[in-house]
């Protein structure tokens, strides 16, 4: 099949797929080979279109374009409704009329658009992508009667699902019969079963909405009566507890006065008592004579001098006598002073563990011995265990 016709294909051919096509038997001279060159191609037992249709629903799925949390919720009550859809179907006649049972005076927009043929998908776009740059109305309505796969083709084409799922305005999918299922009624925010339902649905009930309309004044009034109701006895209630303000002035300057009286009493007493404690610390202070607490401290002083500068010298002595024997313990204890008394240390090159036996090194082993003076690096060519004397290990 040649790339124009197989661009054509509404499925795609895979190894295995038994299909029914149409075309013609030719001859490649140079190989002679025979080849079936086919102008149309489905699948056998089911239509290409049936098969496209599987797929598309798949794909989109699978990006997410079906998902319930991407749908728009509808207004309660719409100010304007545009029905895309053919100006001269069947399917505008219906909703125009449950409209107005329904909603007399709401505004509606018809949106002239092919439902059928190659135009038809395009102008579809065209049409809700024009209603969202506009942005003058609240639901937009796809309105088509039923009919069979091929005539509601372009309401399964990939770029018209792209374009209600891109849409700011709610879409509502009213296409084909209740049986009818089509791409375009996945991806709306609202699917209804016939151009009828889409405007029961979206459209409310003028005399349900009056008849509401009186029952929440009936509320609001019989509500408002009670609320006057209670504030007016509230306000009875402090009516009947409001003092005069010349009452109220009276029982203040008594108030006053005996708060003066409480407050000339409470100062004359607060100094009568400073006077006296001044007294007291006047006749303390005269006990407590300066000139003598400085020369009692003074002699307390020197005392403890003395006694300071003794127990300092003490201490001297006491801190020589112990760096003395400190320094004795040390050389003493001072692992290079036992070196030069003619000892070693024995250690491997290896990890500079310290050897302490004759059973941790083997023959031809590298040590390294510190002596008093100086270093050696050695190579062990025999050794001697001390449990058994009787020979050496070579």
């Amino acid at each position: 099949m040649f790339r124009t016709q197989a661009n054509s294909l509404k499925f795609k051919p895979e190894n295995g797929l038994a299909v029914i096509g149409l075309g013609r038997i030719g001859v490649y001279e140079p190989r002679g080979a025979y080849q079936v060159i086919f102008e149309y191609m489905e699948p056998k037992g089911i239509g290409g279109l049936q098969v496209a249709f599987e797929k598309l629903k798949q794909k989109l799925s699978d990006e997410g374009l079906f998902d319930a949390r991407n749908k728009i919720p509808l207004p309660v009550l719409p100010k304007k409704i545009s029905i895309v859809t053919s100006p001269t179907g069947a399917a505008i006649r219906d909703f125009i009329k449950v409209a107005h049972r329904r909603f007399a005076n709401l505004p509606l927009e018809v949106v002239p658009v092919s439902v059928q043929g190659e135009r038809s998908p395009g102008e579809i776009i065209h049409a809700i992508r024009m209603l969202n740059d506009l942005g003058a109305t609240d639901v937009i309505v796809l309105a088509r009667g039923g009919g069979s796969i091929e005539d509601l083709c372009a309401f399964n084409d990939e770029q018209v699902a792209r374009a209600i799922h891109a849409s700011g305005i709610p879409v509502v999918s009213a296409v084909g019969h209740e049986t009818d299922f089509t791409i375009a009624d996945f991806v709306a925010d609202l699917r209804t079963p016939t151009p009828s339902a889409a405007a029961e649905i979206v459209i409310p009930d003028k005399n349900e909405l009056q008849q509401r309309l009186v029952e929440l004044n009936q509320k609001l009034y019989r509500m408002t009566n009670i609320t006057l109701k209670l504030l007016n006895n509230n306000l009875v209630g402090l009516s009947s507890r409001i003092v005069h303000p010349q009452r109220r002035l009276q029982d203040m300057r008594l108030r006053l006065d005996d708060y003066f009286m409480r407050l000339t009493s409470t100062i004359k007493d607060g100094m009568v008592r400073k006077k006296e404690r001044m007294t007291y610390n006047q006749n303390m202070l005269n006990h407590l004579s300066p000139a003598n607490m400085v020369t009692t401290l003074k002699a307390h002083l020197i005392g403890r001098q003395h006694t300071m500068v003794a127990c300092m010298h003490q201490m001297v002595r006491e801190g020589r006598t112990a760096v003395a024997g400190n320094v004795s313990m040390l050389d003493a204890l001072n692992p290079m002073a036992i070196l030069q008394r003619g000892y070693s240390i024995t250690r491997t090159r290896s990890d500079g563990a310290i050897v302490r036996s004759a059973k941790n090194v083997q023959i031809d082993q590298s040590l390294h011995i510190l002596l008093g003076k100086g270093e050696l690096t050695v190579t062990v060519t025999e050794r001697e265990i001390e449990s058994d004397r009787s020979g050496l290990e070579r």
